[in-house]
């Protein structure tokens, strides 16, 4: 049977509380969440997403919640952050305690925690009586869902309901920060801008790619990949270099026209790389769902949030 889709956080609620699992609307992408605590409800996870059990998932608290309630140690930069991030698109991994289970965090000794800021999801946590492990709302590896019907394209036969909370407003998942003893280390470029933490933790340390072993989600050379070839670079030359294909063109704010590109994506005409950010994975999803053979993509600036669009566009095109 299909999934409901709807704005009932009872209905969610009591999903959650029976084991089950519902997919959740946040700022940054659509989570698929289950019942942080419970080992049965977080292996539904994996196994709906097919997603690797070495892979750790992030935890979902709710606004007030206190993090020493899930971790054994938050070093005082990490508090100055979320006092400044929180709610918001900002997961800090810290030392965990034993009442977050291995599965969860992958085995690691370790928990991604984040405060989100969607107010849907705030009120739906505010009547749980546990958090919400949740990652990404899609098969592993593909394509982050910015929409209830981008998850119900997806995983609509898979899950039983869909809490909609209209399109999110970030678009890209969430920076992810963990530490070294107490020196920070950037796990994962995302919805928070680099230069924004740099203004707290002076300049970071950046580990964002660990094949094997992954810190934190999104850490694996091939992840957000559309099914078509994604190629990088100069469209113009791409072009020329592709007279014989059907192309799918994702550009920052400029547009180009050949006969063979079969679909156009300017993701911010007035060059804003925020909205940018937000319409990437529609465009990217549109793009593979069209008749075009590759899907070409240009470079954005590497400041603020084009670094994280880079960085996803990076890993959709690794083959």
């Amino acid at each position: 049977m299909d999934a409901e889709i709807g704005t009932d956080i009872t209905k969610s609620a009591e999903l959650l509380k029976s084991g089950s699992v519902a997919a959740i609307p946040t700022e940054t992408v659509y989570g698929l969440a289950a019942n942080a605590y419970s080992e049965e409800a977080v292996a539904k996870i994996f196994e709906i997403k097919e997603r690797p059990f070495f892979d750790p998932l992030i935890v979902h608290i709710k606004p007030g919640d206190d993090p020493k309630n899930y971790v054994a140690y938050v070093p005082p930069i990490a508090i100055k952050l979320m006092e400044r991030f929180w709610p918001g698109p900002l997961t800090i991994v810290l030392p965990k305690k034993d009442i977050i289970p291995d599965i969860t965090t992958a085995g690691q000794n370790t928990v991604g925690l984040r405060m989100p800021a969607h107010t849907l999801l705030q009120q739906l946590l505010s009547i749980l009586p546990f958090p919400l492990a949740a990652p990404s709302a899609n098969p592993f590896g593909y394509i982050s869902p910015t929409s209830a019907q981008h998850v119900f394209d997806q995983l609509g036969d898979k899950i039983p309901y869909i809490l909609d909370g209209g399109p999110c407003n970030v678009g890209l998942e969430s920076t992810i920060l963990g530490f070294e003893g107490d020196k920070p280390v950037l796990f994962r470029l995302g919805g928070l801008a680099l230069e924004e933490i740099e203004q707290i933790t002076g300049p970071l340390k950046i580990n964002i790619n660990q094949s094997s072993n992954p810190s934190a989600p999104g850490q694996l050379k091939s992840h957000y990949a559309p099914k078509k070839q994604l190629i990088i670079g100069d469209i113009e030359d791409l072009i020329k270099a592709n007279p014989a294909k059907r192309i799918s063109v994702i550009s920052f704010k400029q547009s180009y026209e050949a006969e063979n590109i079969i679909q156009s994506h300017v993701l911010s005409q007035e060059g804003n790389l925020s909205e940018a950010a937000v319409h990437l994975f529609k465009a990217l999803r549109e793009a593979d769902d069209s008749e075009a053979e590759i899907i070409l993509a240009e470079h954005f600036p590497e400041t603020g949030l084009g670094r994280a669009i880079n960085d996803r566009l990076r890993r959709a095109s690794f083959r």
